[in-house]
């Protein structure tokens, strides 16, 4: 096998902007190889690269579509090295707020999509007896927000699938990372967030004010994209591939404040919680 033929393969979800974009980019710096997806690959067509980057068309939201899509992605470089599950969107507005269709389209893109590429990924790396998924992850996931109800309602679900799989896999030599990014200047404000199609007025305290800081903030995140892509890949290549990987000053803080909110309340219930057992 040569060294090219020995070069890791990436496979990216989501492609068309922000971090996916991002990723492949600094995928490429590092020399290694990609295959980019995109709903719509003519917005990603300037990412192709001979020999190192591929361009696919994928929309998560297409269950059918995606087994055939990651095992064309196999055949072109003969491996498939990590999968980075990137696609998604947010969903604004009051759990009361938010229609059905929404918040179905919502967990399909931010649950079920990715939960359909992990599954059509695994025979692959499994017979690889190699491989690494990486799920990009929210803050939200982390303690959520008023009016975030159902996009950090799917990206926790994310999580806690990333936990048993990271549990199942480990033994086929396949690593599974959460990355949980802060507030990072991307289009996720701007052109990725949804709002809820009937908005009640009793939540203009809450959600409207969640709302109102998000635009306040946008295009002024500390966070930098090319920064945190550089960071994912020097993840992955080191090899230690933690279970939660966040990124950003506020992730890490909100990381640890969560822990620390946690013990709180188990040192708080103990007694009580403990009575529950038999003698």
């Amino acid at each position: 096998m040569t060294d090219s033929e020995n070069t890791p393969v990436w496979f990216i979800t989501g492609c068309s902007s922000g971090f996916g974009r991002a990723i492949v980019e600094a995928v490429l710096a590092a020399g290694e190889r990609v295959v980019a997806t995109a709903r719509n690959p003519a917005g990603i067509a300037d990412l192709e690269r001979a020999g190192s980057c591929v361009v696919m068309t994928l929309d998560v939201t297409d269950a059918a579509a995606i087994a055939r899509v990651l095992n064309d992605a196999a055949r072109v470089f003969g491996r498939l090295d990590v999968v980075v599950n990137n696609a998604g969107y947010g969903l604004l507005g009051a759990i009361e707020e938010c229609s059905d269709e929404q918040i179905r389209r919502n967990v399909e893109t931010n649950f079920f999509g990715p939960l359909n590429v992990i599954r059509a990924a695994l025979p692959i790396m499994r017979a690889q007896q190699r491989g690494h998924i990486v799920n990009i992850s929210a803050a939200a996931a982390i303690a959520n927000y008023a009016g975030f109800g159902m996009y950090g309602g799917a990206k926790a679900a994310l999580e806690l699938v990333s936990e048993s799989l990271r549990a199942e896999t480990h033994a086929f030599g396949i690593n599974v990372t959460l990355v949980e990014p802060g507030p990072f200047r991307t289009g996720f404000i701007a052109s990725g967030l949804e709002t809820a199609s009937a908005p009640i007025e009793a939540y203009d305290g809450t959600v409207r004010r969640f709302g109102r800081l998000l635009a306040s903030i946008d295009g002024k995140q500390p966070g930098d994209p090319a920064r945190a892509a550089a960071a994912i890949v020097a993840m992955v290549r080191n090899g230690e591939a933690p279970m939660r990987f966040p990124l950003g000053k506020y992730a890490v803080k909100k990381l640890r404040d969560k822990a620390a909110a946690l013990v709180r309340e188990a040192d708080k219930w103990e007694a009580l919680a403990a009575g529950t057992d038999f003698d």
